[in-house]
């Protein structure tokens, strides 16, 4: 905790207002003071009596990181629950057990890095389990509860501060520090930006965290729309903390910059205040501070607001006022309110994707519960260590009597031959600790090591049987006897040493590759082969030894036995959080690995009465025709399986809905990189096929009705109201869905668009009445031609039911709107990147600093379209600002070319442009078609009479 200092100085006096205070402070504060502030792990000042202070501590859905924690659903299972009140709930309990740890431990940081607003656009993105929903409205309604909930109540002092990630466009971890998203301006405002903006707008913010991607050509880190759009949204002093290595990325992988000052000024004058790099090493980031104000790229001024912003963010959060902070001792730490509260999310975040009947089970069913997850309690790379574990084997034992629940796994129990003969053995070890990862907590779990404690792998004459899982795409791991993962060390030595897989680079999987007669087992973490030697077990990069994989049990035959003497058979199948998607890689397919869908078929062959419960922190494509049942939740935290028990038995009635569209088959998906929803007609907004399951599917134990529909126009208002009447037998929550539909729009807007929801608990035979107010501004689109908000007048179909396709009621309201005027290029010409339609295009950045441009996408021609534009009584002259080489080819309406324009030479850089006129004959109102080939950069297009 920081200390008083011997004098009372304004800074320190809790009567002035923050403001006032924080300027005191900064003017006391040496030009070497300042900028030490500006790393991650800012230093003490002892002389002003000021502590040291670090950004980002994780706390994405519980403590992370830092060790034993209470660990609640994963993010995108929080937003499977549509339950704003609950997910605050979640988050005041993790800002208090922040608060609880980091009395013990001051490595445990004030400032949290959470939530993860990202929208989840694209199922296949590795970090899917990360954020909460495609849809921005439902994703920034769950992010402010969280917000609001790692926040506090103080109207002055913050428990924690809570920052959002990843800013901006940031679905994809395939080359992620160097690909650039093209977001068009509509899909910048309408979708992107939007769960930001309302959750920035709602008052519980501290900062946001830039991604490491690329927005149009130009990176998250020097983006002009942190001043130009983010700071305006709130009053407050946002701090802007980078990602971790993303001021280095600049020079080094995306070479944006030619040195690392010029990079460094450039983000700090953009808006960046805090750099995360070189973990606890500051010295590189200040040598760069130090060098961009000796070469004059900063000034002093740069430097003090950012570190203003800093200190405003440690003011809130009290450290100068430690005898009037009223978070200093309302630390929570494994409350029983803190474990009622996490199975209680684990229930609500289940979603019941089909029943025909066979749901809930009886109480005296005799189960055979089945799969690779029926006995995880899987965790991912930003939760903490499990306190409590319930799989769903546990549960289910708890909840039903462990004599009336048969298990089996589903491995495949093997052993691996070497070519002499002998197989690889596993020693045994007595009385081994059973170290966990990360259990001691760790500033960067990525530096964790591997064991080496415990002793290598051997060969023997009998060895020893491994259970061999195949996660898809034959990346396997391989489990000893006693649980432990084959896992290599620093020393090469293999060792049944893991817990589970994890860590950044995951050491504990493997793949076999065909050699001959047999096959190479490759170490995946290391990228070499296992060889066996005189000295033992190792991974090398020469004479890989070659294996015979012995099978003594395939997992489906296990599962077959099991399921044939059950009543019903409980498949849980789906992802370990660490491999074949997770951060830095993305998913390749939807499938499910074949090693599961063998396992599903081998259960559902044996027993028809089988019953799919995914387990996993994406959506899949799974065929349930032949299935009475499917459920899916993310990994749940450590009530995972008393939840999932509790649901199957009908203790609790199902409620979760889907937080993003379930496709049917890859052939659904745009490309990973194709940011463009509107165009490429991505996520349950645009989607025009018929997905597997819709955007907020979910069944129930009873069914509802819905009625009274009513919607009417107040100022700027829409108040809509309908009821819900439970009309089964259980109670159960529904979670009520309000859409709205534009009739006939002059551009193309979503088939649906989410306005509200509310999820209420309704008893047999209870109605409830619901109420909404939406605003004007949420039938809003972003009008290109006049590059603001614009409401459109016309009629506006709002849809209430229990799912994005499920809808039970219909209305429609008149707004009166603006009217859609034509494009006045006479005034203000084209702005490239404002166009209405593309094909083959490309947004890319006009300078360094600020704008847009486009070029085409690939070697082909991209062609663009302005609708609407309005030439008056005559155009005769047309002029184009362009960089690079090739040509612009104007027409009007579809028609002949008009004119062509190229550079007689190519330009200096892509950031030299030059005006190129040419004489046209127009008038009237006409659609400009643009087509451009070669590596051009068209910037604006300009007209004159």
């Amino acid at each position: 905790m920081t200390a008083h200092t011997p004098t009372t100085a304004p800074f320190r006096d809790p009567r002035l207002p923050f403001a006032k205070r924080v300027d005191d402070l900064l003017g006391r504060l040496t030009l070497d003071e300042k900028i030490s502030f500006l790393h991650q792990f800012a230093p003490a000042v002892d002389r002003l009596g000021i502590a040291a202070f670090r950004t980002g501590q994780e706390a994405l859905h519980g403590v992370a990181w830092m060790g034993p924690a209470t660990v609640f659903p994963q993010a995108v299972g929080l937003g499977a629950t549509w339950n704003p009140e609950l997910v605050r709930r979640v988050g005041d309990a993790v800002s208090k057990e922040v608060r609880a740890m980091r009395a013990k431990d001051d490595r445990v940081g004030l400032n949290v890095w959470a939530p993860t607003v990202n929208l989840l656009r694209h199922p296949l993105w590795g970090r899917n389990e990360e954020g909460y929903s495609e849809d921005p409205k439902l994703t920034s309604a769950i992010a402010t509860a969280y917000t609001h909930g790692l926040r506090g109540d103080h109207p002055a002092h913050w428990r924690t501060a809570p920052v959002l990630k990843h800013w901006l466009a940031h679905n994809n971890e395939t080359d992620r520090a160097t690909t650039s998203s093209s977001v068009r301006p509509r899909v910048l405002h309408e979708y992107d930006m939007r769960a930001f903006r309302e959750t920035v707008e709602a008052g519980a913010v501290a900062g946001v965290m830039p991604a490491y991607n690329l927005v149009n050509g130009r990176p998250n880190h020097v983006s002009p729309y942190l001043a130009e759009h983010l700071r305006n949204w709130t009053d407050e002093d946002l701090l802007v903390c980078s990602d971790a290595g993303a001021p280095t990325n600049l020079v080094d992988a995306e070479h944006y910059f030619d040195t690392h000052e010029e990079a460094t000024a450039a983000s700090l004058v953009a808006g960046v205040d805090s750099f995360t790099d070189h973990g606890t090493d500051s010295s590189q980031m200040t040598g760069r501070l130090r060098g961009a104000l000796e070469r004059g790229l900063l000034t002093e001024a740069d430097l003090d607001r950012a570190v203003r912003r800093q200190l405003s963010v440690r003011f809130r959060l009290g450290e100068f006022d430690p005898e009037h902070d009223p978070h200093g001792a309302t630390g929570e730490f494994d409350t029983p309110a803190h474990r009622a509260l996490a199975q209680e999310a684990a229930e609500q975040a289940i979603v019941l994707l089909k029943n025909d009947g066979v749901l809930p089970l009886a109480p005296d069913t005799r189960i055979a519960v089945v799969g690779l997850l029926a006995d995880e309690c899987k965790l991912d790379w930003y939760s903490g260590t499990l306190i409590h574990r319930s799989p769903p084997l546990e549960g289910l034992y708890e909840r039903f009597g462990a004599q009336r629940v048969e298990f089996a796994e589903g491995v495949d129990r093997v052993r691996l031959k070497t070519s002499a003969g002998a197989f690889l053995h596993v020693p045994v070890v007595e009385d081994a600790a059973d170290e966990v990862r990360g259990a001691e907590g760790a500033l960067d779990p990525a530096l964790l090591a591997g064991r080496t404690d415990l002793p290598a792998l051997t060969t023997d004459a009998a060895g020893t049987e491994l259970a061999l899982v195949d996660w898809g795409e034959g990346v396997l791991t391989l489990r000893a006897p006693d649980g432990r993962y084959l896992s290599v060390a620093e020393d090469g030595c293999l060792r049944a040493s893991a817990d589970q897989p994890g860590g950044w680079v995951v050491q504990e999987t493997f793949r076999l590759e065909p050699h001959g007669d047999g096959h190479l087992l490759k170490h995946l973490g290391t990228g070499r082969h296992v060889c066996v030697s005189a000295d033992g077990v190792k991974v090398a990069d020469e004479d890989p030894e070659v294996f015979e994989l012995v099978v003594a049990e395939r997992g489906e035959e296990a599962v077959a036995r099991a399921a044939a003497a059950a009543d019903v058979v409980v498949v849980v199948a789906g992802n370990d959080p660490h491999i074949n998607g997770r951060e830095t890689e993305d998913r390749t397919t939807l499938c499910l690995p074949e090693q599961q869908e063998r396992l599903l078929r081998a259960a559902r062959s044996a027993n028809p009465a089988t019953v799919l419960a995914l387990v996993s922190a994406y959506p899949y494509a799974v065929d349930p025709a032949e299935l009475p049942a499917v459920l899916w939740t993310a990994h749940g935290g450590q009530a995972a399986g008393t939840a999932l028990a509790r649901v199957l038995a009908g203790d609790v009635s199902p409620a979760g809905r889907l937080p993003q569209t379930w496709y049917a088959d890859d052939a659904d998906l745009p490309g990973l990189l194709d940011y463009d929803v509107i165009g490429a007609r991505q996520t349950y907004l645009y989607f025009e096929g018929t997905p597997l399951f819709p955007f907020g599917h979910g069944l129930s134990y009873t069914s509802f009705a819905y009625g009274g529909l009513t919607a009417r126009v107040e100022g700027e208002t829409v108040r809509v109201s309908f009821s819900v009447t439970n009309t089964g037998d259980v109670t159960a929550d529904e979670v009520a869905q309000l859409y709205a539909r534009a009739v006939d729009a002059s551009v193309p807007r979503p088939r649906r668009e989410l306005l509200d929801h509310r999820r209420v608990t309704l008893a047999p035979g209870e109605t409830a009445e619901l109420g909404f107010e939406v605003p004007l501004t949420a039938f809003a689109f972003w009008d290109v031609a006049q590059d603001r908000w614009r409401v459109e007048p016309g009629g506006y179909e709002l849809l209430a039911g229990a799912s994005s396709e499920d809808v039970r009621l219909r209305t429609t309201v008149r707004l009166d709107g603006e009217p859609t005027l034509p494009r006045a290029v006479l005034a203000t010409g084209l702005a490239a990147a404002g166009f209405d339609e593309q094909s083959g295009i490309e947004i890319v950045d006009r300078t360094k600093v600020s704008g847009d441009a486009v070029t085409p996408a690939g070697p082909e021609t991209g062609e663009l379209v302005y609708r609407a534009c309005d030439f008056g009584r005559g155009v005769a002259q047309v002029t184009v600002e362009v960089a690079g080489e090739g040509t612009v080819e104007l027409s009007l309406d579809g028609g002949p070319a008009l004119a062509v324009l190229s550079p007689a030479a190519p330009t200096p850089g892509p950031y030299d442009y030059v005006g190129l006129s040419a004489s046209i004959a127009a008038a009237g109102v006409h659609d400009v078609h643009l087509r451009l080939r070669g590596p051009l950069r068209l910037a604006h297009v300009g007209f004159s009479g």
